[in-house]
């Protein structure tokens, strides 16, 4: 029994030593890991936010939203109609643009088909009566003249004679002037200016009816509807964006990047981010644009004496194509080296 105990006292005194010099080495193998990774730089995170192309859908006329025929969320297509608007005012105003149309088309009829037939007739009349009238004058002058060179009527029945000649013969050439216009109908000219009041006229039904196709709104891009802005029964004016839509194929990434870290980033840089919204899932964007102007300024201490501030500039990057479920305001995290 006393060797078996001699034996494990030996082992005892050779084992103890051995771990604790394990211990040692354990402990200080910690310690100088611990001191290498705090050596190590640390990761430089920037966080950024998704956006992405909101689109306004408004009226370029005032009226009374009377359906409103998508709901918030609904996918919708380009030309879906998406709003109606109630607007008596301008189907008014179509009343009164059609019959001016139609009264300057009279006009044009009245000026291209010439006098009535009714007219014509008198007009022709009245250049027949005054031809008669000038063929007795002659004839009357022709008696008088000769009975006035037989001395038979004095010179002043003669001068009588020949003035009411000359009369007829100046109410015939009107007479037959009156005639030959009924005949002949209205002037080039206006016939000109009552065709170009049929095309104001119709310019302005076209206006009008431009207006009144503003009451049936249509979707201007194949999106989503993000916003509701107002209800039906409801008075929008002019310009007021009455549904907002979103383009989900028209997204990007927007960062804020400080001056001195805007070294290595230029245009169609790539940059692995991940979506924590998405499961950390990693995405690939592309640099698209860098802003050409710094926007506001982040102090930064440089020295226990002073520091000076930093310009931040604005730098987005969009994927390579619609990535589904990516919604703006997501946050997007980038990671990296600090310098």
């Amino acid at each position: 029994m006393r060797p078996r105990a001699s034996v494990r006292a030996s082992l005892v005194k050779i084992l103890r030593p051995t771990l604790t010099l394990l211990v040692v080495l354990a402990v200080v193998g910690g310690l100088w890991r611990w001191a290498w990774k705090l050596s190590q730089p640390l990761p430089d995170i920037v966080q950024g936010q998704v956006e992405g192309t909101l689109v306004n859908v408004s009226s370029k006329i005032p009226g009374r939203v009377a359906s409103v025929l998508v709901r918030e969320g609904q996918s919708v297509r380009r030309a879906d109609t998406l709003v109606t608007l109630d607007s008596p005012e301008i189907r008014a105003k179509l009343d009164q643009a059609e019959a001016a149309r139609a009264a300057a088309a009279a006009q044009r009829e009245k000026a291209y088909n010439g006098a009535r037939e009714e007219e014509i007739r008198q007009a022709k009349s009245m250049w027949e009566r005054a031809r008669h009238a000038t063929e007795l004058a002659e004839k009357t002058f022709r008696r008088v003249d000769r009975l006035n060179r037989d001395g038979v009527l004095p010179a002043q029945r003669r001068d009588e004679a020949e003035a009411q000649l000359t009369t007829s013969r100046d109410a015939e050439a009107a007479a037959r002037a009156v005639y030959d216009m009924a005949v002949s109908g209205a002037r080039v000219e206006d016939k000109e200016a009552a065709a170009a009041l049929v095309s104001r006229a119709s310019g302005a039904v076209s206006e009008v009816d431009a207006y009144l196709g503003e009451t049936r709104l249509t979707a201007p891009v194949d999106g989503e509807v993000y916003r509701r802005n107002i209800e039906p029964g409801e008075i929008a004016a002019a310009g007021y964006p009455i549904l907002t839509l979103l383009d989900p194929t028209d997204m990007w990434a927007t960062f804020q990047f400080r001056e001195d870290k805007l070294a290595e980033l230029r245009i169609g840089r790539r940059l692995v981010v991940r979506v924590p919204a998405l499961g950390d899932r990693r995405l690939e964007l592309t640099v698209s644009y860098i802003a050409p102007v710094g926007d506001f300024a982040t102090w930064r201490a440089t020295s226990a004496q002073g520091g000076f501030d930093l310009r931040t500039f604005e730098v987005r990057a969009r994927p390579a194509g619609p990535v589904p479920d990516l919604r703006p305001g997501m946050s997007v995290i980038l990671e990296g080296r600090r310098p």
